[in-house]
């Protein structure tokens, strides 16, 4: 018997978006030119699914002999901004095969799609643009770490999703990302079923450390779950 949700949580970039891990690249080449040495794969570990600057914080917490990265993180999240929107400007994204079909289906089950990143509001936006998608026509919602006190893992955002939407009971919610920090964001909101995904930042391992409900090849894998 298929389990009653009335609400899923999707991460955006990794999950439904794919955009080629363009930002921990451009936060990876932000933290060489302040002169350390970084592997995208570190920085894939310790800044996945986190709110931008936090992650920056977190990886040079790792790698940076330093006492207090506040203020080196601070130039390296100002620059990295910049460099963004230029990556952004020119960059060909795409959603994961299905997912504007699996968006619409739920949407005609009764089942609300809101979306949430660690993105400022402004780059989640220009995201959404670029593919076409927008607030009541493709998703019920749009959350951004913009929109609350405290980002992943805290549950700021999924409880936000919940308050936009009108979905009271935590345990008919899911939440499904690409990183383990999606996977604690969802049990820190106690939802009821937490799925993680391979198409985007972190490996099987690294996400079952999260202990999800499910870890799925596909968003598509959602279906037998929900449809």
């Amino acid at each position: 018997m298929k389990q009653a949700i009335e609400l899923v949580v999707f991460d955006m970039a990794g999950t439904t978006v794919n955009e080629d891990n363009v930002v921990y690249k451009t936060v990876q080449k932000g933290i060489h030119e302040a002169g350390f040495n970084v592997s995208l794969e570190t920085v894939l570990q310790y800044g996945a699914g986190k709110e931008k600057h936090q992650a920056i914080t977190d990886v040079l917490k790792q790698i940076a002999p330093l006492e207090d990265v506040t203020e080196i993180a601070n130039t390296i999240f100002n620059n990295f901004k910049i460099s963004l929107q230029k990556a952004y400007k020119d960059l060909q994204i795409s959603s994961f095969a299905g997912t504007e079909d699996l968006f619409r289906d739920l949407r005609s089950n009764n089942i609300k799609v809101v979306l949430n990143t660690g993105y400022n509001t402004a780059t989640a936006k220009e995201l959404l643009d670029k593919l076409g998608w927008s607030v009541g026509k493709t998703i019920d919602a749009l959350v951004t770490a913009d929109d609350v006190q405290n980002g992943r893992p805290e549950a700021d955002m999924i409880f936000k999703a919940m308050q936009i939407v009108g979905v009271t009971d935590a345990q008919k919610v899911l939440k499904v990302g690409d990183s383990a920090i999606d996977i604690e964001e969802g049990k820190n909101a106690n939802c009821g079923i937490t799925v993680g995904v391979l198409t985007g930042a972190q490996t099987r391992l690294q996400i079952q450390e999260a202990k999800p409900t499910y870890i799925f090849e596909t968003l598509n894998e959602l279906r037998a779950l929900l449809l």
